[in-house]
């Protein structure tokens, strides 16, 4: 047993070289392989510190992008493999890596209860025999990257000639990521892409040549019906899905892929009774479609469930797992605390450390026009303010991976760039609008906010390699759950808060997870009905009545669940009761008014 958590992808720059930092303790981490100017920028940085030959992959160079992944990707894992042999040379020395490996091990880790024995055995060769072979015992963290699948830019040749949709922006990222040595898992999040589908067909890794696929396919979901659906499309490929990394719509960090009103104790009840029939229902024609390719498997593929978003205490660790018979679960945010996994810059993280509940808020800034995690004491929150206070709205466009929009240009712009918010904003003046509903209309054009520069300005400046005029704005997307932490935090602290060998939120007032996505739920439902409401029709009014009716059918699990958890889980279901009540009294106060039509 390794350990019980991973920590998810934390926007373009948080996690870039997380595995460096957290993979030789057997952590597993998530990188982010979007914007291929980053990797690079990444990789000369590593190379120059480690002593090793940089070759620059110029961004004009045939199939940049993909071969700027591999070459990254592969820096990682040759780095880490170097870390991993270096450790099995040190001696068992309170305070080395090696002693650290076995320590922050879960409690009921059968290789941590070995190191225990073991250290207590006096010195000679019997124990010099044990710790070798605990030597060979450790393993890394799998290194894993994140596609997002909508994040799929068109790219085009010097000549202005489309490349092809295998130079797409996804495309060319899994192409990196398959042509990498890495033998680990791509998580695939932001929805489908059957083109994205279509390519990784051709990918060889992905299937089982000699035995077993040397790469794995992980699907981060937010129900259960786009497990399957995904799952299925995938399997006709003969591609197997090895994890269904399951994420709150709300209650997480990131982009926000909000579900209809469906809340994750019924989303993860549904996962626990129907895994098995789910795992044969694609395993069938998995088998089918590798028959098709004249391929064949000697033990059938193993399926794993896990769950991220919003999860604060070893107790709710435990109780996911426990109850829900998850392999994992995901721990994000709170690594931001944590100087020595992430990428956080000096004030960043001090704006982070002394912030409130308050301070984390849903927005529209994301130009995918997807909701997203924002922190308003974020440098690149200022930055947006001061150019619309100076009347230049918008962002410079350099790297142009979220350009999207059309509605002025043949070519696709993007709507944070200040391109696209002057040509909306002169669009908008022309309209003659009363001075409130212009204001409206002109905030919601410039919310828009550039995460392209914003997600990786933090990983320039921690490292020192922030380039002369580069922009310093730092864009960060904690999820909500981060406001109830409230330090700097060791990596070794931070795993044993997970484990619950100590409790870094004695002192806080916390309500349960499943509490506060309710509560975001709720928060969720009455801004879009505040907003739109005076154009509402009937395929809105539609939206609203199933949207408080899977809250409701939520909040009654809720209170089925809370009486059969009693005992022996007050601490996890402290005021729980209470609160599913208030927050259904909120509910249909909400929809009340409107009874007659939602």
């Amino acid at each position: 047993m390794s350990h019980t958590f991973h920590i998810p992808v934390l926007g373009l720059g948080y996690s870039i070289d997380t595995p460096l930092k957290v993979a030789r303790f057997a952590i597993s981490s998530v990188v982010s392989i979007v914007d291929d100017e980053l990797v690079e920028r990444m990789r000369k940085h590593h190379c120059t510190t480690n002593g090793i030959t940089y070759e620059p992959i110029g961004v004009k160079d045939h199939d940049s992008r993909a071969r700027r992944i591999s070459a990254y990707l592969n820096l990682l894992d040759h780095l880490v493999n170097e870390q991993m042999e270096t450790m099995k040379t040190e001696g068992f020395v309170p305070g080395s890596d090696l002693c650290k490996y076995f320590e922050i091990l879960p409690p009921d880790a059968d290789l941590k209860r070995k190191y225990e024995d073991f250290m207590a055995l006096p010195s000679g060769d019997i124990k010099q025999a044990i710790g070798n072979v605990l030597k060979g015992k450790i393993k890394a963290g799998s290194i894993d990257v994140n596609i997002m699948s909508k994040v799929d830019k068109a790219n085009y040749t010097a000549d202005d000639e489309y490349a092809g949709d295998d130079f797409t922006d996804a495309l060319a990222a899994m192409r990196g990521f398959e042509e990498s040595k890495l033998k680990s898992s791509v998580i695939i999040s932001a929805g489908l892409n059957p083109r994205l589908y279509a390519y990784m067909e051709k990918c060889p890794s992905f299937y089982p040549l000699n035995g077993a696929a040397s790469k794995k396919i992980i699907l981060k979901v937010s129900d259960y019906r786009s497990a399957i659906i995904q799952a299925k499309m995938l399997a006709k490929r003969g591609l197997w899905v090895s994890e269904f990394r399951v994420e709150s719509g709300l209650n997480c960090g990131g982009h926000a892929f909000a579900t209809d009103g469906l809340l994750m104790g019924p989303i993860l009840e549904e996962f626990k009774e129907n895994r098995a029939a789910l795992y044969e229902d694609i395993l069938i024609i998995y088998l089918a479609a590798l028959n098709g390719r004249g391929l064949t498997i000697q033990h059938n593929p193993k399926q794993t469930v896990t769950y991220q978003g919003g999860i604060g205490t070893a107790e709710e660790h435990r109780f996911l797992i426990d109850h829900y018979e998850l392999d994992a679960a995901g721990w994000g945010s709170p690594f931001l605390l944590v100087p020595e996994a992430t990428n956080v810059d000096e004030n960043t993280l001090q704006a982070l450390v002394t912030a409130e509940e308050k301070d984390y808020y849903i927005s529209n800034a994301s130009p995918l026009g997807v909701l997203f995690n924002n922190f308003r004491h974020s440098t690149a929150e200022q930055l947006r303010l001061e150019r619309i206070q100076k009347g230049r709205p918008g962002s410079p466009c350099k790297k142009k991976y979220l350009c999207t929009n059309t509605e002025f240009t043949e070519k696709p712009i993007c709507t944070a760039s200040r391109q696209y918010q002057n040509l909306k904003v002169e669009k908008l003046k022309e309209k003659n609008l009363s001075e409130e509903t212009y204001q409206a209309q002109f905030n919601a054009i410039t919310e828009k906010v550039c995460l392209c520069e914003g997600l990786c300005a933090s990983a320039y400046l921690k490292n020192e390699i922030l380039r002369p005029r580069e922009s310093d704005a730092v864009s960060i997307c904690p999820g909500p759950n981060l406001a109830y932490f409230s330090g700097k935090y060791s990596l070794s602290d931070m795993i044993d808060h997970i484990y619950g060998r100590i409790d870094l939120l004695k002192q806080v007032n916390r309500p349960n997870l499943f509490v506060n996505e309710l509560r975001l739920y709720l928060d969720y439902l009455k801004k879009d009905m505040e907003t739109q409401f005076e154009a509402v029709n009937d395929k809105k009014l539609k939206y609203w009545k199933k949207f408080s009716e899977q809250m409701q059918q939520g909040i009654n699990y809720y209170k089925n669940l809370i009486p059969n958890l009693k005992a022996g889980k007050e601490e996890l279901i402290r005021n729980m009761d209470q609160q599913i009540v208030e927050a259904e009294q909120l509910l249909t106060a909400l929809v009340q008014p409107s009874s007659t039509t939602v």
